[in-house]
């Protein structure tokens, strides 16, 4: 079949974002024997006309559309993203009578409710490599897609089929194609190529809405894999990537292969991961930098004791300090990130996660107050017993929480959103 896919997301927060995982269901649909044309709309001055161009010149038979961010995740002032897709949609509508289908973290969050106010035909939750190609399969042959797992139609109820279904084996799925970087200047730079080595958080923060996407159970890659896939990235040009991994750490026998495999290479590359502050030895922080880790995320999100057990973290703030001093050590750059205003949250336990997060030195810190409310999370739980939002009511328009007695105060005290090189940061 020919089919077009598409890249919905024209927004850079941060960084430059490439579509790692459409590139990937991209280059599972070839391998299924499908013809694709892939189109990044991040770059594109007319989104509309660019997707209008495309279908015209590729007539498919199916359309994908990736569908990133909900929302920008900002409590003040909130944007849905999602009507950014809009014109996409109709443009696809307007160009041609393929079916279009839905993917991807913010479709696989909210996928019936997306499917609705965006108008496709079908969307699919969890590996879109599985998903996706099963359902081309089906529309190939005339069948009834009906029971693929993962997949959602336009007025159908949600059954146990259209759950999710994850890959237990990752190295079955293919790496990242030709799409990936295609027509992107190595040397931009805010560029970092995004690489993914595991999939699936058991963390269970309260407000986390991984689940979702990826599931609870760690799937991980072959670190000789990941490492090929980066080398072939390197031999292109790119020097600077992104192990967009939630927990580089977990497990950490996982992280340490990994960084062997990239000392290896004997490559002059640098990389980011995010790491969770737990059970973080000195081993794994010396092979992160002789392997050329440059900068870690650590989202410890507070410095307060009481109000890490309420978002159900599994370190202290005294982990944190101990990790940030190794990671400072061994030369490697660290982001915090303070998540102020959840259940729990007090003048007095902000004003201590402020000190906090002061006292560790860092080279960045983001701070972010209310949190955004993900459905079927324990903060969304809370938040109906609470009062602050019904349990009837939809959460694709976003809602958030912050606990009573803050507001004005936080606003004042902190600006939302807010990016701060302490004194004495290293920049």
């Amino acid at each position: 079949m020919r089919v077009v896919l598409i890249s919905s997301n024209t927004e850079s927060i941060n960084m430059v974002t490439m579509p790692l995982g459409l590139s990937l269901v991209a280059e599972a649909t070839r391998r299924a024997g499908h013809d694709v044309l892939f189109l990044d709309l991040l770059g594109e001055e007319n989104a509309a006309e660019a997707v209008r161009g495309a279908l015209s010149k590729h007539r498919p038979d199916v359309v994908g559309v990736s569908v990133r961010n909900i929302d920008d995740q900002e409590m003040s002032g909130p944007r849905l993203l999602l009507q950014q897709v809009r014109p996409v949609i109709e443009a696809c509508r307007a160009s041609c009578r393929a079916p279009v289908v839905l993917g991807g973290a913010g479709y696989s969050i909210f996928p019936d409710e997306v499917l609705s106010f965006l108008g496709a035909d079908f969307g699919v939750v969890g590996d879109g490599e599985v998903a996706f190609p099963a359902l081309l399969g089906r529309m190939e042959k005339g069948e009834d897609p009906s029971g693929i797992p993962g997949l959602h139609g336009v007025g159908k109820p949600s059954g146990d089929a259209a759950r999710a279904e994850f890959s237990a084996d990752l190295d079955a799925l293919p790496p990242a194609g030709p799409d990936l970087g295609s027509g992107i200047d190595p040397q931009a730079p805010d560029l970092w190529v995004p690489v993914q080595s595991r999939r699936g958080c058991p963390n269970d923060c309260s407000y986390c809405s991984t689940f979702l996407v990826q599931g609870r159970k760690i799937r991980t890659r072959s670190p000789r894999l990941v490492a090929e896939a980066i080398d072939r990235m390197a031999r292109a040009g790119f020097r600077r990537f992104y192990i967009v991994d939630n927990s580089f750490n977990i497990p950490e026998s996982h992280g340490l292969e990994l960084c062997g495999r990239l000392k290896e290479l004997g490559r002059d590359i640098r990389w980011r991961c995010i790491l969770y502050p737990h059970d973080v030895g000195e081993d794994l922080v010396r092979s992160m930098s002789e392997a050329g880790c440059a900068e870690v995320a650590l989202g410890f999100e507070s410095g307060c004791l009481s109000i890490l057990r309420r978002m159900n973290k599994r370190f202290t703030p005294d982990e944190v300090r101990e990790i940030s001093r190794l990671l400072a050590s061994h030369g490697i750059r660290r982001i915090g990130f303070l998540l102020l205003g959840g259940p729990g949250e007090t003048r007095e336990s902000v004003e201590e996660s402020l000190a906090f997060a002061r006292s560790l030195d860092l080279d960045m810190l983001r701070i972010t107050v209310g949190i955004r409310i993900y459905p079927g999370t324990p903060l969304a739980g809370t938040a109906v017993d609470e009062g602050l939002i019904d349990p009837r009511e939809g959460l694709l328009i976003p809602k958030f929480y912050l606990a009573p007695g803050l507001d004005p105060w936080i606003r004042e005290r902190v600006k939302p959103g807010m990016s701060v090189k302490p004194p004495g940061g290293r920049g």
